[in-house]
């Protein structure tokens, strides 16, 4: 798992809840590692400065000089136009991120090449060059987590669309007649099988009468129910929690199964945080595919939980700008 630098790299991911930095020793190995809090509700600035001060702080905690870097790899939720390093459209998770020149502004802060790339289709670029997907030549990853995103690599190579926005898997349409989803479509695979989906289900339920061990577990605040605690609470048998896993499962199946006859991958990665949850939420997903989706394609496809974890936004960050560079160099 490794690649070849003449300095070391920064690399973060900002995601809807967290912010990770990771710095990439001279022969591509993470050398450390550190998380915050995004803070999105209170705005792109205060995100952005955020990002700056851990960048900062990693830097003075390894020990390194902004001028000791070779690049500075940015993944970041929502529609990133990866050839001017711009968020053009926000995440759902990322209110807000209109037109961000996020490349310009952490370069002008640090003096640092920088790029910026779609933190799904990054994570799909690291599992390819790096975690379970290295060597098949063509993928779908999708990460499952506050919201659902996703990337394709197509031929060995990340696919990125006319625009760059290619892979928003979980804004694709499902339920037509469905609930608006925070993209303004209706009907998003999001607002069915995304951690915040299930959330929104199990409080529903429970505040429309449904008994759960749920409510205990919270001392009755339904608000501070999670995806945790419900897989928690299905793993134990709570018929509530099981109900809406298996919700969301079948969606997810619905989901996976446009995603195979589409575009017919070898494997489909499944990725974040809710990949955790295993058999209960991904075992009817796969037997969806199985039974529904085209059979010529349903044999061809391997589904896997990723091999990288939350980390695989990181490596794909630190291909693409090495990829990049080579590209430029040639």
């Amino acid at each position: 798992m490794t690649a070849q630098y003449e300095l070391p790299v920064l690399t973060a991911d900002i995601g809807g809840s967290k912010i990770l930095t990771a710095i990439f020793t001279g022969n591509g190995e993470i050398q450390s590692r550190n998380i915050i809090q995004t803070g999105a509700d209170e705005g792109v600035e205060a995100v952005i400065e955020r990002l700056v001060r851990a960048i900062g702080r990693h830097l003075e905690d390894s020990n390194l000089e902004q001028s000791n870097l070779s690049g500075i790899n940015i993944a970041c939720a929502g529609g990133v136009d990866s050839e001017r390093g711009v968020v053009v459209t926000p995440s759902p998770n990322l209110p807000g991120w209109h037109d961000v020149p996020l490349r310009d502004v952490i370069e002008a802060r640090f003096g640092v090449t920088t790029t910026v790339l779609n933190d799904a289709s990054a994570a799909a670029l690291g599992e390819h060059r790096y975690g379970v997907g290295k060597g098949v030549n063509n993928l779908v990853f999708i990460s499952l987590g506050t919201g659902i995103g996703g990337g394709i690599i197509v031929d060995g190579h990340l696919y990125q669309g006319a625009s760059g926005a290619a892979g928003e898997l979980g804004h694709m349409t499902i339920d037509a007649n469905g609930p608006t989803c925070g993209c303004g479509n209706i009907g998003c695979l999001e607002m069915f099988a995304s951690g915040k989906a299930i959330v929104r289900e199990a409080i529903k339920r429970i505040r429309d009468g449904r008994k759960s061990s749920l409510t205990e577990v919270v001392d009755g605040k339904t608000e501070d129910i999670t995806v945790e605690t419900i897989a928690a609470a299905a793993k134990g048998g709570d018929s509530l929690a099981l109900e809406v896993l298996a919700r969301a499962s079948h969606y997810l199946g619905v989901g996976l199964v446009n995603m195979v006859n589409i575009f017919n991958p070898e494997m489909i990665i499944i990725g974040g945080g809710m990949a955790d949850i295993g058999g209960l939420l991904l075992e009817p997903a796969r037997e969806m595919v199985k039974k529904r989706a085209f059979g010529i394609s349903a044999r061809a496809v391997n589904i896997v939980t990723a091999g990288l974890g939350n980390e695989a936004g990181i490596y794909g960050a630190v291909a693409y700008a090495r990829e990049q560079k080579i590209r430029r160099t040639a």
